[in-house]
C-alpha cells in the first residue's frame, strides 16, 4: 500500500504565525498539533488489534482541552470501535454482500493519498482519498476497489472556551449498483461514530432539551450535545455533535449509549441506499469540544455561523 503524503510547507512558511494548526508524521499516521496542544490522530496504516486487522482510517486519540484524551479505541466490549470513524455493516453489489465496514469483516481500506493544508486564518484541513477493497470482490487474482471515499477533516483554532472540527465524507461507487446500509434490525447503526470514555454523570440534550438514550434510535434535530466531567481532573466539559442541514435524510436519528458504546448518527439506518457511480453521496458532522458547560444558546449561535 502507498500513501502519498503531500505537506504543503510553501503554505505554512507564507503564512508565518497565522497558520497556527500542522501537522506532523508519525510511523502510523499523522497528529494534528496547535501549539503545544495536540488536537487528534489520524490512523493511515492498517495494524492488528486483538486480532482485529485492517484498523486505519479513523480517529483515536481524539483531545480535548489541556490535552485530555477523549475517545476510546478497541476498548473491551465493543473491539471494533475505534475512536471517531465512519463505517457501515452491509455493504452489497448487485445484490452479492461483500463485506462488513463496521465489524471490519471481508473488508479494508486503502489510503491512497494524504494531503495537509493550512489556511492563512490558522485552519488546518487533512484531505484524504481512500479505496474500499474486499477479498469478494476480485479480478483474477488482484483485489480491485469498488468504491471510492474522500473525506476532509477541517480543524479549527481554538476559541476561548470551544474548538471546531469539520467532517465532509464523500462515497462514490466505482462498481455498479452498490449500496450501503447500517445493522440489519430496528437499531440500524451505521454512519459517523464517535466512541467516547464517558464519565460516569453524562447527560445528553438536543434543540428541545434533555435526551435520554433509548435502546433504538432517538430523534434530535440538528445536534446532541454529550456533558459531564470530560474535563481534567474531573471539571466539566463536553461534545457536541451535528448533524448539517444539506445531509441526505436530515435529520438523522441517533443511537445514544450512557456507557460502554459509540454515540452513532445513523445514516441511512436498516435499509440500504444506493451510492451512484456519478454523483456522489456526501456527509457531513461537525464536533464542538468544549470545556466548562456549552449552553443551548451558544451552540446554536455558534451552528449559525456555519
Amino acid at each position: 500500500m502507498k500513501i502519498y503524503f503531500i505537506s504543503l510547507i510553501f503554505i505554512l512558511s507564507c503564512f508565518g504565525l497565522s497558520a497556527q494548526i500542522r501537522m506532523q508524521k508519525q510511523d502510523d499516521g499523522i497528529v494534528i498539533r496547535e501549539k503545544n496542544d495536540d488536537i487528534l490522530y489520524f490512523h493511515t496504516d492498517p495494524n492488528n488489534n486483538e486480532g482485529m486487522g485492517g484498523r486505519n482510517n479513523y480517529i483515536h486519540p481524539l483531545w480535548g482541552f489541556n490535552n485530555k484524551i477523549l475517545t476510546e479505541d478497541a476498548p473491551e466490549d465493543h473491539l471494533h470501535h475505534r475512536g471517531i470513524f465512519w463505517a457501515w455493516h452491509q455493504i452489497w453489489i448487485d445484490g452479492l454482500r461483500i463485506g462488513d465496514g463496521w465489524m471490519l469483516e471481508d473488508f479494508e481500506q486503502d489510503i491512497t493519498n494524504v494531503e495537509f493544508i493550512s489556511t492563512k486564518d490558522g485552519v488546518g484541513i487533512l484531505n484524504t482519498a481512500v479505496d474500499w477493497k474486499s477479498e469478494k470482490w476480485m479480478k483474477g487474482s488482484h483485489k480491485v476497489p469498488f468504491l471510492q471515499e474522500k473525506s476532509q477533516i477541517k480543524v479549527y483554532p481554538k476559541a476561548k472556551k470551544y474548538r471546531r472540527i469539520d467532517f465532509e465524507i464523500e462515497l462514490l461507487a466505482l462498481a455498479e449498483k452498490l449500496s450501503i446500509g447500517g445493522s440489519e434490525d430496528a437499531k440500524g447503526y451505521g454512519g459517523f461514530s464517535v466512541r467516547l470514555a464517558l464519565p460516569d454523570d453524562v447527560a445528553f440534550s438536543g434543540l428541545s432539551g434533555e435526551i435520554t438514550p433509548q435502546n433504538l434510535a432517538v430523534e434530535s434535530k440538528g445536534y446532541v450535545n454529550i456533558s459531564g466531567a470530560f474535563g481534567a481532573k474531573g471539571k466539566d466539559g463536553g461534545v457536541v455533535i451535528i448533524d448539517h442541514l444539506e445531509n441526505p435524510m436530515y435529520p438523522q436519528n441517533w443511537i445514544l449509549r450512557s456507557k460502554k458504546s459509540m454515540q452513532n448518527i445513523v445514516y441511512p439506518g436498516e435499509k440500504a441506499v444506493g451510492i451512484s457511480t456519478k454523483q456522489p453521496t456526501i456527509l457531513k458532522y461537525t464536533l464542538l469540544i468544549y470545556k466548562g458547560k456549552l449552553t443551548d444558546g451558544n451552540i446554536q449561535k455558534i451552528i449559525s455561523g456555519f
